[in-house]
Formats: C-alpha cells, structure tokens, sequence
C-alpha cells in the first residue's frame, strides 16, 4: 500500500504521524511511505532520517495527498487538508468529530474512509489509541497547573505542594480514567492534596486500592462537585464518554464560587470540554480568565513535548497501521472488530453512534 504522513499544520503540533522507526516497519513490510519534507523536524527528525528508512520525501501535502491511499496523522484534519482526500482515501487520525460539526461535514463531503484513533477499542473495552495520549496530558495537567497557580502567572500564588508549616494546594479530579490516573499520579509526587471523583463505585475503589492513603476517592454528584469546585485551587477536567461530546460538569455558577487565581485544566476539550466556560485554546495563547479563574484548554495538550508523544502514539498506532496497509482498511476492519470501531466516517455518512448521536446527524 503507499502510504502517506504530512507535515501537522495545528497550530504548535511538532508531533508526526510516523517516525522514520515506524516507516522502516512499513517498508520492510512492502509498502510505500511518502512523507511531507520537514514533517519530522519538530521532534528533531531530517528528511535524511526518513530516506534512510526507506521512505520518498514530497514537498507538499498536496503531493502526500496525491500518492497515498493510506493517510497516518496525528491531529484532525484542517480544511485545507480536507479538501485534498478523496473517496479513494483512508484517513488514520485523532478526529474528535462529537465536537466539530464543520470537521464532520467535511470529511462525509470527501467521501474518504476515516478511522479515529480515539475510538479503536482493546478486548478489555478500553482505548488503546487514546490511551498514550491521555497518559501525556494526564501529567502534563499537573505541570501547567502549578505553573498557572503562580503569582507571576496570574494565579493564586500557591504552591502546590506546600512547605512545612503552610498546606499544600488542593485539587480534584473529575474522572478516574487514564488521564485523570496520571494527574493524580504527579499530583501525589508534588505532595499536593489530592481527591478523584468518579462516577463509577467500582473504579473508585480501584483507586482506592491502587494509591492507598495518597489520595482520597468521592463519588462525583453534583453537589460533591461543586464542594470540590468551591474549596480547589487546582480542577482537572479528565472526563471521557468515548466518541462522544464530554458532559459539562462544572457550571458558571459553580465557578464564581472559586478562589480568585484558581486553575482548571481542561483535558477534555477535544471533546468540547467538561466546564462550561471551556473553549478552545492553542500554545501560542493557552489561558484566559473567566469569573476570576484561569482556563488552561489547549486541545493539542500533548504536542507540547511532541518527542515523548510522538513516540508513544507510534508504538501504539504501528500494528493498526500496519494491518490496514497489509489488508486494506476494509478487510483489516472484518477482521478485527476493535479496529472497526475506529470507523467514524466513510461513504459521505456517519459511521459511530456515539458521533452520530452528539452531532444530530443521521448514521448508516
């Protein structure tokens, strides 16, 4: 299969869909690989890299459009990508389509196959492609959050760990999954106070169990919501209903409780975000102000150390790959149920319930 890997044009995406490791897997295998010239730069890749693993270098997306059958991305497709795919066209990507209607309608216009990473399923039911990702802004959530809970920043002027003698700064979770997991994680290492709120008994005392004193667990009613809102210097937004829009659990009115200076984290704004004051924000500008507290809602988390995340959505992405160009997206899909739950769109239609449902939009 020929295979192609643009250079990411998302504002401060340095991430890349194949690294030269992953297209020597692919050529060794027989196929094709044409990447966009300088398309690895940002993670300190040359085009020499790639052509000693075997791939063509092309000086344009037009040109990876053109020779591909199969395009690997990292991020959705901006609309000058979308207007180059063709019917003729796999498209294997992030997506994130319950909160881009305008993404949607381009992608049924192209009449491409388009597999999202986010919702190919594991045997356990959990997202083997999201995962990795999760991982990263799970942790990331921490660092910014501290960092934004600085003075200088605009923040609140605390610590998050605190010093002998003062308390540390307290932040809670919304959700106990993957990303949500790892913010905890560092959030412990900080020595911050930690408190994760779920929706399912069973994860949390999973949780209980995985972090022990550490931490502590609550069910996440409303009412235990705004409680945590109201006394939090730190909120991390890590909420996910797979391929579908992320519920708004934090109100305005739940926020003008805050302190001033206090932080949310809003990791699930690819999903369009679990506060309601979320929108979309980019690394060149990632914060604004509402109600007097600071909102960190860069969708693109995890391009900010674009080396460790390309790395880490390659080794999990590869064998997907690899049987899409080894079969074809059709039969890879037959033959393996959890890949063909990654189909969000193809033939001009909707293919996921979860999508069809967020976006009001009819499904095949």
């Amino acid at each position: 299969m020929k295979i192609g890997a643009p250079k990411e044009i998302k504002n401060h995406e340095y991430r890349v869909g194949l690294t030269p490791s992953s297209v020597a897997e692919l050529t060794a295998a027989g196929h094709d690989v044409f990447v966009e010239t300088m398309a690895g730069m940002g993670i300190d890749f040359s085009d020499q890299d790639y052509v000693a693993a075997g791939a063509a270098i092309v000086g344009s997306p037009a040109e990876v459009f053109a020779a591909a059958e199969l395009i690997v991305k990292v991020k959705e497709p901006q609309p000058s990508e979308i207007a180059l795919l063709e019917p003729r066209h796999t498209l294997f990507t992030y997506l994130h389509l319950a909160a881009d209607r305008p993404q949607a309608e381009g992608l049924m216009k192209s009449g491409a196959t388009c597999i999202a990473y986010e919702t190919v399923t594991s045997p356990d039911r959990s997202l083997p492609l999201l995962k990795p990702m999760s991982e990263v802004a799970g942790r990331m959530s921490i660092q910014v959050g501290a960092h934004y809970l600085e003075k200088e920043q605009g923040g609140r002027g605390v610590l998050l760990g605190g010093v002998p003698g003062v308390s540390p700064a307290r932040v809670a979770i919304l959700g106990g999954g993957v990303a949500g997991v790892n913010a905890a994680q560092m959030a412990v290492g900080l020595r911050a106070d930690v408190t994760i709120y779920d929706i399912s008994n069973n994860r949390l005392a999973e949780l209980d169990m995985h972090f022990g004193s550490q931490i502590k667990t609550a069910y996440a009613s409303k009412a235990a919501i705004a409680a945590a809102v109201a006394r939090a210097h730190l909120v991390i937004g890590a909420v996910l209903v797979p391929g579908a829009a992320a519920p708004k659990l934090v109100s305005r009115e739940m926020l003008r409780t805050m302190k001033r200076g206090s932080v949310l984290v809003d990791i699930a704004i690819d999903q369009g975000g679990c506060f309601e004051t979320s929108r979309a924000t980019t690394h060149s500008d990632p914060v604004f102000v509402e109600e007097g507290v600071i909102h960190y809602c860069v969708a693109n988390m995890p391009g900010a150390v674009a080396r460790t995340s390309a790395f880490a959505l390659n080794n999990a992405t590869l064998p997907f790959v690899l049987k899409i160009a080894n079969l074809g997206a059709a039969k890879a899909m037959a033959a393996d149920p959890h890949l063909a739950m990654g189909l969000n769109v193809a033939n001009g239609r909707i293919q996921h319930q979860a999508v069809a449902d967020a976006l009001n939009l009819p499904m095949d």
